[in-house]
């Protein structure tokens, strides 16, 4: 509910004498809880007197305390955005100014102004948000994580009992021409049985101290471009049921909101990049539950809004939202078996290529885990992926090394019942073995896959790289070819053709095989 219709100071923060004499215009934007002023290279955030069941800017003490903690929680990630908190004062003539002598009626956050095409949901509709951009993003969600206060006391069964009921509460609250009742009662009843199933796990993750103080609200509208690096704001500084959660919880929202853009292969690689900087492949078990609440939630949100619409046209395009996203919350719980794929070449193959571009399709959203032989030695030896190692880094015992830490991650994923795509060299027959034994020890599919090239072919690409994590050149594909028997066991695939050719290929080997890609 509105407390106080704020009419003076929003008058006030509209003008732009109030900004001083340089300010020519103020541009204005406002939500349900804030009204934003864009004036020359500042923003100022208001806080709205509002209050909801999730939310309480009542009061001026408890606006101007907000204030503070959203100043400090997102220095963490945008400390060249959020500047101050300043006070709107009553002068002596009776006018509001910023900052200055008189007494304090209000409190301002000030920001640095940032282009708002630079946003990442505007990004994404552009088609300008790249995979290079997803993999930086992967990594500063993880490093926000690993920074963040542990939450002691919150998280685990608990939070997530909260989410899903509150959900349902909500849906059986919607008439049945906005939400039909049977689907999201069955959705209701079907996330229930897989978080029962889920709920041991869910504290043992809290125990961990993997509850954490997240962002809470990590979606491509929250997060911004800036010098070329993603950078995550406007965390939720507000309720800490939102922000003190499982940081795969956090990295739920993002990975629903790109999926639901059709932004398959973006959300696979924030998915790989995040689990490889983390290490937490455990989270994939709790991944599908949580995918499907924060569908649920947006559906939840966006019926709201429906509600809410002042004209029938923007009730019916919230709707058509609402329903857009229970759909997603239906199919993101639907069963997807795992299985294990291993992608074998001489380099310059095109596995690395081939591998990612197939993960996406291959197990629960949003795809398998893709693990590169290369990447695992750069990290065996902690050093940045497009870091070149000495000859030493590909002695035969680093090898050994190399693939037997591929084997225990491929384990540990496959345990999660995610999907698992390996691409290496695969040069020695044990290393071939010891892949194929995980998957029967897992008891999933297994899908083996040898591409093959022209000589000179595999030289062109090779040659062509650049800041990739391989460091083979022209010399180590002729030894390679000199000294390598290629498996007879293995399918072997023509990779000569386009990458688009050599995936339909893949697929339809895979397909054959009783193992289905989406």
């Amino acid at each position: 509910m509105v407390i106080d219709e704020q009419r003076e100071v929003l008058d006030a923060l509209s003008r732009p004498a109030t900004y001083g004499p340089s300010c020519r215009a103020v541009e204005r934007i406002d939500t349900h809880s804030a009204s934003v002023f864009l004036a020359g290279d500042r923003a100022y955030k208001l806080k709205r007197a509002v209050r909801y069941d999730y939310l309480d800017f009542s009061t001026v003490e408890r606006r101007k305390r907000c204030c503070e903690a959203e100043l400090a929680l997102n220095g963490r990630t945008a400390p060249s955005i959020y500047r101050r908190v300043v006070p709107l004062t009553r002068e002596a003539g009776g006018t509001l100014a910023i900052d200055g002598h008189g007494a304090p009626v209000e409190w301002l956050l000030e920001m640095t102004r940032f282009d708002s095409e630079a946003l990442g949901d505007r990004l994404a509709e552009r088609h300008a948000l790249g995979l290079p951009t997803m993999q930086a993003l992967g990594q500063a969600v993880a490093a926000m994580h690993a920074t963040a206060a542990v939450s002691r006391g919150r998280g685990g069964a608990a939070a997530m009992r909260w989410v899903i009921d509150g959900n349902a509460e909500a849906f059986a609250a919607f008439p049945g021409d906005l939400l039909p009742q049977a689907r999201h009662h069955a959705l209701t009843a079907r996330t229930r049985a897989l978080f029962e199933r889920l709920a041991p796990r869910l504290d043992e993750r809290a125990a961990r101290g993997l509850v954490r103080q997240c962002h809470g609200d990590l979606h491509l509208r929250n997060i911004v471009l800036l010098d070329g690096r993603p950078t995550p704001f406007d965390a939720v500084e507000f309720n800490d049921a939102i922000s003190h959660i499982d940081v795969w919880y956090d990295v739920a929202f993002l990975l629903m909101d790109l999926w639901r853009r059709g932004l398959r292969r973006h959300a696979n690689v924030v998915l790989n990049e995040y689990a490889r900087a983390t290490g937490d492949l455990d989270g994939l078990a709790v991944l599908p539950l949580f995918l499907a609440c924060r569908a649920a939630v947006r559906a939840k949100t966006s019926a709201t809004a429906a509600t809410l619409a002042a004209t029938g046209e923007a009730r019916a395009s919230a709707a058509a939202t609402a329903r857009t996203y229970l759909a997603l919350a239906e199919s993101l719980l639907e069963p997807r078996p795992a299985c294990l794929i291993a992608i074998g070449g001489f380099s310059g193959s095109g596995k690395s290529t081939q591998a990612a571009t197939l993960a996406p399709g291959l197990g629960p959203v949003p795809g398998a885990v893709h693990l590169r032989s290369d990447i695992i030695r750069k990290d065996l030896f902690g050093v940045p992926a497009d870091d070149r190692l000495p000859a030493a880094a590909y002695a035969p015992d680093v090898g050994v090394r190399v693939y037997a830490r591929l084997a225990e991650l491929a384990t540990s994923a496959l345990a999660t019942g995610h999907a698992v795509v390996c691409d290496a060299v695969y040069a020695e027959a044990p290393a071939r073995t010891a892949i194929a034994d995980v998957a029967a020890r897992a008891g999933v599919p297994f899908a083996a896959m040898w591409l093959e090239a022209p000589d000179a072919t595999l030289l062109s690409r090779v040659t062509a790289r650049r800041h990739d994590a391989s460091d083979a050149n022209a010399d180590v594909v002729r030894q390679q070819v000199a000294r390598v028997q290629p498996p007879a066991d293995w399918v072997h695939l023509d990779a000569t053709a386009d990458a688009e050719t050599t995936q339909r290929r893949m697929r339809a080997a895979l397909e054959s095989r009783g193992i289905p890609v989406v």
